[in-house]
């Protein structure tokens, strides 16, 4: 083992005999008491040092014997420990690639406050390689949300869009000026591989059958869609158990969710249900919406807004990929242009709909689940002795 404090969090003395590590309450801890030789016993712990030598070091700070070790055990215990050689043979895999562990030094530093046991960083960096993802949509959301999971180290990003790129389309961390008129899904394709860390596994490797969508991330042009998703288009997800988050802009309007867990959380039919109960003109409304949508050469999509909910829907879309639940979860964030204040609206299966949803999950777990998705602050800053 070579222990080492995660460089993620910086590091501050309270007091004389109190260490806070991180800054932030959402991942900062309070470590003490630590005395002026233990505190310099941590700051060897940086990985170069294994138990062996940490203890004689320890011993010639004057500190008594299994000293050395009460802090290691301490510092893990509190989620503030690294192991240089941890994560088993998938963590050593991405170790071996030293151009991607380069490139993604940033988000290995974010999974390993996630991922608080050593070398839980690499091994998300591991899981994320293996992942399937398809984003619906290469526009200015879509695309951009696409090159950061790829940016991020999600190993098979596809983007599925039809016709070609257009002036409009282009955006900063998005399609380019030189992808206009190329068609989009070879553009986007493009753009993924230019944005991953190293080449993406190879589909279906070692004879291994093609696996399938982690998730499914529905980012349209037309940000109507992602507003008012059709049912039907949603369907093979519902019957597959995928994955899938709604992202666009409309109208001045983003929107980032809900991301729906087929049987568990209300999809694109509970929505709909939802709506015409409380609008009887909503489908009448619906229809003529999309005939206009089809014909309009323009969007209200500002540039701004757009980067923020691609950025948004990724960071969720990420979140879910490495195991939690997002606050997106059975739930829509929106926010409209000028004052861009994010609002929470609760999305809940309707018992009409043939998904399931509202009998697969029982009151206590929808409650659950809401108080899960419904955000909260960092709290008290935990502590560690």
């Amino acid at each position: 083992m070579y222990p080492k404090v995660k460089p993620a969090l910086a590091r501050a003395w309270r007091d004389r005999e109190t260490v806070q590590f991180g800054v932030t309450p959402a991942h900062a801890v309070v470590f003490g008491p630590v005395d002026t030789a233990t505190g310099s016993l941590i700051d060897r712990i940086d990985g170069t040092r294994g138990m062996a030598l940490l203890r004689a070091e320890a011993s010639a700070m004057g500190l008594p014997d299994g000293r050395a070790d009460e802090v290691v055990r301490c510092l893990a215990g509190a989620g503030l420990l690294d192991d240089a050689t941890a994560g088993g043979p998938a963590a050593q895999a991405v170790r071996a690639r030293p151009e991607a562990l380069a490139r993604l030094g940033p988000d290995l530093g974010s999974l390993s406050l996630v991922h608080r046991e050593p070398g839980g960083d690499l091994r998300g960096a591991a899981a994320r390689r293996a992942i399937r993802v398809q984003v619906r949509g290469s526009g200015r959301v879509g695309a951009v949300i696409a090159s950061v999971l790829a940016g991020a180290g999600v190993g098979r990003v596809e983007v599925l869009d039809g016709g070609r790129v257009e002036p409009a389309d282009v955006a900063p961390g998005g399609l380019g000026p030189g992808s206009v008129d190329r068609m989009r899904a070879e553009a986007a394709g493009a753009l993924v591989r230019e944005s991953a860390p190293g080449r993406a596994p190879r589909p279906g490797g070692s004879g291994d059958p093609e696996p399938g969508f982690s998730l499914v991330v529905v980012a349209p042009r037309d940000g109507l869609h992602a507003w008012a998703p059709d049912p039907d288009t949603a369907a093979d997800w519902v019957a597959t158990g995928t994955p899938h988050l709604y992202a666009g802009v409309l109208e001045g309007t983003g929107l980032v969710g809900p991301l729906v867990l087929p049987g568990s959380s209300a999809c694109a039919g509970c929505m709909e249900r939802e709506r015409v109960e409380r609008d009887p003109a909503w489908p009448r409304m619906l229809v003529q919406w999309r005939s206009v949508h089809r014909r309009r050469a323009t969007a209200a999509c500002d540039l701004g807004l757009s980067t923020a909910v691609a950025g948004l829907a990724a960071a969720h879309a990420l979140s879910f990929l490495d195991g939690s639940l997002p606050a997106s979860t059975a739930s829509r964030w929106e926010a409209a242009l000028p004052g861009l204040h994010w609002e929470r609206t609760p999305v809940l299966p309707h018992p009409g709909c043939p998904c399931g949803a509202a009998g697969g999950l029982a009151e206590e777990g929808r409650r659950a689940v809401l108080e899960q998705v419904g955000g909260g602050s960092g709290g008290e800053r935990p502590e560690a002795s």
